[in-house]
């Protein structure tokens, strides 16, 4: 594979976060496939989704691959301390992963079967009575091709309807979550080997792991998207990347009930901003990634609660990170 990097175009892949759960009486901490809602990437792939040039692959690799334009890997990904649920989180888990950008689609995705390779007490998956799948896809559809006008003005260069939505099947109602993110993105021309772009959403939440706020139209979202080629290294290509997650105006704060101190347990805001130091070959890609967690999934950091294993205090502000092996095909 060959990467084609155009100065100031941008597209990426998103990294959401579990935004709920059901009041703390009635919940498993260890029901949150949801909260790993990482930073993995399909390392080789995401340079080209981020660059816009996904198609310009060169004539004499196509044969190496299923597909010239739907690029698909199935990566290994272990996380530490992910904080998407009120527990801290360790698990490493199998995921399929896929981009794709075609004339007025532009598509990312991917389907994890959570802590298949096993995890800590906090984690279950889909050996020990959690989630069996968890997915989240982002297709975008470019208002400018679809309607045959140049909306650009400026430093924007194209404008797309933007959707991200979100679902983990879970075993019961407790452990389900079905998240739809819509609104308007668009990339930047930067004049610098820079890929950037943007969208803000609007979110309705359905199935909320139980929580106070489903089925109802539930805040807003801002996602900054970038990355920056750095060099050749070791006979691949070294690239960092990064996504920074804005989440407010949620009522979860209000209706998410109290925690053991009659504080509050969730908030109306949570933000996550990850980073990411790719190392890209023809069909091997390898990841590092440490992504900062502030009230993480919408909890309250520090609120103390108990599900009926003690009491303990949430950990949603901090560091967590990843580490990704993945096979392009």
């Amino acid at each position: 594979m060959i990467f084609i990097i155009e100065p100031g175009t941008s597209q990426s892949k998103n990294w959401s976060f579990c935004t709920g759960a059901t009041p703390v009486p009635q919940v498993s901490p260890t029901n949150y496939s949801g909260k790993k809602m990482k930073n993995t990437l399909l390392a080789a792939g995401t340079v080209l989704a981020l660059s816009g040039t996904s198609g310009a692959l060169a004539a004499d690799n196509q044969n190496e691959y299923l597909s010239d334009w739907w690029h698909q890997s199935v990566n290994v990904v272990s996380s530490y301390h992910t904080r998407f649920g009120p527990q801290l989180r360790n698990d490493t888990y199998l995921e399929y992963e896929a981009f794709a950008k075609k004339d007025w689609f532009d598509f990312y995705g991917y389907v994890d079967a959570p802590r298949f390779f096993g995890g800590d007490g906090n984690s279950t998956g889909i050996w020990n009575h959690g989630s069996p799948l968890f997915m989240e896809i982002e297709p975008r559809f470019s208002i400018d091709k679809l309607t045959g006008l140049d909306l650009s003005f400026g430093p924007f260069k194209e404008w797309y309807f933007a959707n991200n939505y979100i679902y983990d099947m879970g075993r019961n109602k407790d452990g389900r979550q079905s998240t739809w993110y819509m609104g308007l993105g668009t990339d930047i021309e930067t004049g610098l080997p820079i890929g950037l772009s943007l969208n803000i959403y609007a979110k309705y939440q359905w199935q909320n792991y139980g929580a106070a706020n489903e089925n109802e139209w539930d805040g807003y979202r801002f996602k900054v998207k970038y990355f920056v080629p750095i060099t050749s290294l070791w006979g691949g290509n070294l690239t960092y990347i990064g996504f920074t997650n804005i989440d407010w105006d949620s009522e979860l704060d209000k209706t998410g009930g109290s925690d053991l101190n009659g504080g509050k347990m969730r908030t109306s805001n949570s933000v996550a901003s990850s980073h990411i130091l790719a190392l890209n070959y023809d069909h091997w890609h390898y990841s590092v990634v440490a992504r900062y967690f502030h009230n993480g999934g919408q909890w309250n950091d520090n609120a103390e609660l108990n599900f009926g294993n003690g009491n303990f205090n949430v950990r949603s502000t901090g560091w967590g990170g990843y580490l990704v092996v993945g096979y392009n095909f």
